[in-house]
């Protein structure tokens, strides 16, 4: 688990500056972290006076920031920059393209989450004033970097003085493998789903066994086994229960089917149900 010393976000002089960069701002303050802010763009004296005025009006005790100004391609800079500024933590909110109009998120997203050398947050609902991060779902998959994810998730928790966190474990309904045709088909599936059940629960209980208490503490958790289709079935699950912070690991590219075919991740990403972590783990 690494700790967020450098926090760097990439900014757009767009209509939500200023709720992304207080969000950010009391990020930083939560984690004890330094921020740099990039702009991939033209440096001009309005953009500085804007920045100037807005980081004035935060009613906070401002972290260290620097300001960095990259003309040229978005992910390219954004990656350069966290190569280069060693961050630990990329916060994306609302990217606008320069010379364009339009504002997005998911391309370039999809792109930064599968080369970032660090974790990556992305924003969907920054806010001037402070909302509190209540209740934080994490993935509990049978995966290498899920161990991570979760003391990762457990860290984040702490820091932003959350109480609630629940581990989901999707598994593919595939894994019951048993076709349900009359009452006692239904019962064999069914004791095969709840035997599927303990065994998740009983791996995920090891992981959060080897979580240092100090995290743990006060922490109100659940485990939450869920049958459907990874990356679809945790995002609904996160949108139902209103979860203020879905933490996932990164996607992990190992041919060129990969790139062709959807990750779990692409699900969310295409509609984010809450603020999301991707958790790198490398």
């Amino acid at each position: 688990m690494s700790t967020y010393k450098t926090i760097l976000v990439g900014i757009a002089f767009s209509p939500t500056l200023k709720q992304n960069l207080f969000e950010v701002l009391r990020l930083a303050n939560a984690f004890g972290s330094s921020l740099v802010l990039v702009h991939v763009g033209t440096k001009n004296t309005q953009k500085e006076h804007t920045l100037d005025v807005l980081l004035e009006e935060f009613p906070e005790t401002r972290p260290k920031v620097n300001r960095r100004w990259i003309p040229g391609n978005t992910i390219q800079s954004l990656l350069q920059a966290c190569k280069e500024e060693q961050a630990s933590l990329l916060v994306l909110g609302a990217l606008k393209r320069e010379g364009l109009l339009r504002f997005y998120v998911g391309s370039i997203a999809r792109k930064l989450t599968r080369q970032a050398p660090c974790d990556v947050l992305l924003l969907i609902n920054p806010s001037i004033e402070r909302v509190a991060c209540q209740h934080i779902v994490v993935n509990g998959l049978e995966h290498s970097k899920t161990k991570e994810a979760i003391k990762t998730s457990f860290y984040v928790l702490q820091k932003l003085k959350a109480k609630k966190i629940t581990v989901v474990e999707e598994i593919p309904e595939e894994n019951v493998a048993i076709k349900v045709e009359d009452d006692q088909s239904l019962r064999k599936a069914t004791i095969v789903k709840e035997r599927i059940k303990l065994r998740e629960a009983s791996r995920v209980r090891n992981i959060l066994n080897n979580i240092p208490d100090p995290l743990k503490k006060d922490a109100q958790l659940r485990i939450q086994p869920i049958f459907g289709k990874r990356g679809y079935s945790i995002g609904h699950y996160a949108k139902v229960v209103r979860a203020d912070l879905l933490v996932m690991n990164a996607p992990q590219m190992s041919s060129v089917w990969d790139r062709i075919f959807p990750h779990d991740l692409e699900y969310i990403l295409s509609d984010l149900p809450t603020d999301l972590l991707i958790v790198r783990n490398e």
